[in-house]
């Protein structure tokens, strides 16, 4: 698999986690089907499409930038869709999260 194709999967890994880790609060606890229904099938596609990148990037590289993918976006959406604390310490720190994510695809052979 080409690199490029690699990283493309894993960068949809990434937004699926984003999604299934948001769709856990609309969920309540999993106890509402449909947001449920939700956060399994994109648990599963991102887990589908992470394992399609780890073919093509180191696993260790893989899965750090689909953490951090998953770490940043979701916060940025608890930002944006659910209310939560925007302040500068906290955006800086998602900042460092997405440099580190860019660091590792620059430096990743």
């Amino acid at each position: 698999m080409s690199p490029s194709l690699a990283w493309i999967y894993l960068l949809i890994a990434g937004v699926f986690e984003i999604v299934w880790a948001v769709g856990l609060k609309y969920s309540e606890g999993l106890t509402k089907f449909w947001p449920t229904a939700v956060v399994i099938l994109f648990l599963i596609l991102s887990f589908v499409f992470l394992s399609l990148a780890v073919k093509g990037l180191p696993v260790g590289t893989a899965y750090a930038v689909w953490t951090g993918i998953g770490a940043a976006g979701t916060a940025i959406c608890g930002i944006f869709l659910l209310g939560e604390p925007a302040n500068l310490l906290r955006v800086t720190c998602l900042f460092l999260i997405v440099a580190g994510v860019a660091g590792l695809k620059v430096f990743h052979q």
